[in-house]
C-alpha cells in the first residue's frame, strides 16, 4: 500500500471504506431522511449563512444566490426524492428465448467510496448537487471544495459536520496540495468539476486505481444568431446568461457568432439592456457581483488590455476597478483569432462578437475548436437550426435561450471529450455514482443445460435448430 504524507486522509478514507457496505445497504427511507436533512439545512437552517458567505466571497446578490446556489440543489433533492424508489428497484430486462427459464435484471448498486472535488464559481450548487446523487446512490463521500471561496467552504463544512458522521460523508478544506494527496487514494469514483487542464490531471490520477470519473469541464461555448432571430429577445437573454455571476459560469455564452450586418442593432440593444439591468453605473448595482479573486481579475483585465492593443473595438464597457475586483459588462467586436480572448475560456464578463456571412462559415469556425460544454442557437429558421444541430457537437445547449437547460433535471448535464466525461443531474447523477450490475436468475432447466459435454450428434442437431434464437 502506498504511504501517504497526511495520515488524516488515509485514516478517513479507510474509515469510509470499512463503512461503505453498511451505507450501501441503506434503505430508501434512510436515504430520504438524509436528503431531507440536507434540504432543511439549505432551505432553513443555513440559508442566511449561505447568502452571507456568497456575498463575502463574490459580493453576490442574495436573490442571485437563491436562484443559482440554493434553488438548484433543492430542486435536485426534490427530484431525487420523487424518483428514488423506482431508481433503487431491480430493473427487469428481456431474456433471450435461448435462455428460457431465466429472468434478467439490472441492479444499481453504489460504487463505494467517492471523491467530489468542487469548484469555486458556484460552490454550494456544484458541491451539494453531486452530493445529492451520491447519497441517493448509497455511497460514502469525501468532499474537497475550492479554497478560492473560503467563506462558502466554512459554511459547507458546518452543514456536513452537523448532518453526517465522517465515516459516511466528510469535507476537507485546503489548497491544491490537499487535492493532490486525496487523488493518491484508491477511490471507487471521482466527480470533478473544473477546467480541462486540471481534469486531465484528475483522470491521470484516477487511472492509477482504475477509478471511474465524472468530469464536468468547460470550454468556449458559442452562441449563433442568424438573421431570422428576434434580436431584442436574444440579446436580453444572452446578457442574463453571460453576466449572471459576472460571467463566471461554465455554460455561459463565451462568444457570439453574429450574422454580418446586425452589429449596429446588437450594440444598441446591448447597451440599453445593460442599463436597464445594471443601471448606468454597474459598479454601484446591487444586482451585479465581482470577480472571485485578484488572480482571475488580472487575467480578465489582460484580455481587455489586449483588445485595446489590437485596436479592437470595445463596443461597450471595458472599465474595471482593482480595489473591488470589478469588471464592467463588456462587448468586444472581431478580436484577432490568435488573441487570448478568442483562444481561452473567458470565464468572466467579457463578450466577444465575431461576424459570419454564411451558416457554413459559422459551423466551420465552431468545429475548428474543441467540443464546447454548451452551444446556443437563436433562430426561427428551422433549416438553419437543424443544420447547426446536425453538424456540430456539444455537451448541452438551448434553442432561443441559454443556461436554463441546467435547471431541467430530466436532462443529462455534462460535456463531451474536452468539455467533460459522464453526465449528472437527476437519474443521470444517480447513475454516475452507481454500478449497473447485471443479474440473471435461472428458474428451471434451460437450453444451455442440455448442451454440456459430451457433444453428441443429437446435441449438434439441437444447436442447429435453436441458432435462430440466439
Amino acid at each position: 500500500m502506498t504511504k501517504y504524507i497526511d495520515n488524516r486522509f488515509y485514516e478517513l478514507f479507510y474509515r469510509q471504506t470499512a463503512n461503505q457496505y453498511k451505507i450501501g445497504s441503506s434503505t430508501y427511507k434512510e436515504r430520504i431522511e438524509k436528503l431531507n436533512a440536507l434540504k432543511h439545512a439549505l432551505e432553513v437552517s443555513y440559508k442566511d449563512d449561505i447568502r452571507n458567505a456568497m456575498h463575502a466571497d463574490f459580493k453576490k446578490p442574495f436573490l442571485e444566490t437563491d436562484l443559482t446556489e440554493i434553488y438548484p440543489v433543492i430542486k435536485e433533492i426534490k427530484f431525487a426524492k420523487a424518483n428514488l424508489k423506482s431508481w433503487m428497484k431491480l430493473q427487469k430486462v428481456d431474456t433471450p428465448l435461448a435462455l428460457l427459464g431465466a429472468s434478467s435484471y439490472i441492479k444499481y448498486e453504489p460504487k463505494g467510496v467517492c471523491l467530489i472535488i468542487s469548484p469555486w464559481n458556484f460552490p454550494f450548487n456544484l458541491t451539494f448537487g453531486p452530493l445529492v446523487s451520491a447519497i441517493a446512490a448509497g455511497n460514502t463521500v469525501i468532499i474537497k471544495p475550492s479554497e478560492m471561496t473560503p467563506n462558502a467552504s466554512k459554511v459547507m463544512s458546518k452543514i456536513i459536520k452537523e448532518i453526517f458522521s465522517q465515516g459516511e460523508i466528510a469535507l476537507i478544506e485546503g489548497d491544491g496540495e490537499v487535492s493532490q494527496e486525496l487523488l493518491k487514494l484508491p477511490f471507487n469514483h471521482i466527480f470533478f468539476t473544473g477546467s480541462p487542464k486540471i481534469g486531465k490531471l484528475v483522470m491521470k490520477a484516477a487511472s492509477k486505481h482504475l477509478a471511474s470519473v465524472t468530469l464536468e469541464l468547460g470550454g468556449k461555448s458559442p452562441v449563433i444568431i442568424d438573421e431570422s432571430a428576434n434580436l431584442e429577445k436574444a440579446v436580453k437573454k444572452i446578457i442574463f446568461g453571460k453576466f449572471v455571476n459576472a460571467g463566471q459560469t461554465c455554460i455561459a455564452p463565451d462568444y457570439v457568432l453574429l450574422k454580418s450586418g446586425l452589429e449596429g442593432q446588437l450594440v444598441d440593444i446591448f447597451k440599453r439592456n445593460i442599463t436597464e439591468l445594471y443601471s448606468n453605473d454597474p459598479q454601484s448595482s446591487t444586482s451585479y457581483c465581482r470577480i472571485v479573486n485578484e488572480r482571475h481579475f488580472k487575467r480578465l483585465v489582460s484580455y481587455l488590455e489586449e483588445a485595446s492593443q489590437n485596436q479592437s473595438c470595445i463596443l461597450s464597457g471595458g472599465n474595471y476597478d482593482s480595489d473591488q475586483n470589478f469588471i464592467e459588462p463588456s462587448l468586444v467586436l472581431n478580436m484577432p483569432e490568435d488573441s487570448k480572448l478568442m483562444q481561452e475560456e473567458i470565464f468572466g464578463p467579457i463578450l466577444p462578437v465575431k461576424t459570419y456571412q454564411t451558416i457554413e462559415e459559422a459551423l466551420s469556425y465552431i468545429n475548428s475548436k474543441e467540443k464546447p460544454l454548451a452551444l446556443y442557437i437563436y433562430s426561427k429558421n428551422k433549416t438553419n437550426i437543424n443544420s447547426i444541430l446536425e453538424n456540430t457537437r456539444a455537451g448541452t445547449g438551448c434553442i432561443n435561450h441559454n443556461l436554463v437547460q441546467f435547471l431541467n433535471h430530466n436532462l443529462p448535464f455534462g460535456g463531451s471529450n474536452n468539455s467533460g466525461i459522464g453526465k449528472s443531474h437527476g437519474f443521470f447523477g444517480f447513475e454516475a455514482f452507481s454500478n449497473r450490475r447485471s443479474l440473471m436468475e435461472q428458474h428451471t432447466i434451460g437450453a444451455t443445460d442440455l448442451l454440456t459435454p459430451p457433444y453428441t450428434n443429437f446435441k449438434q442437431k439441437l444447436v442447429n435448430m435453436t441458432l435462430k434464437w440466439f
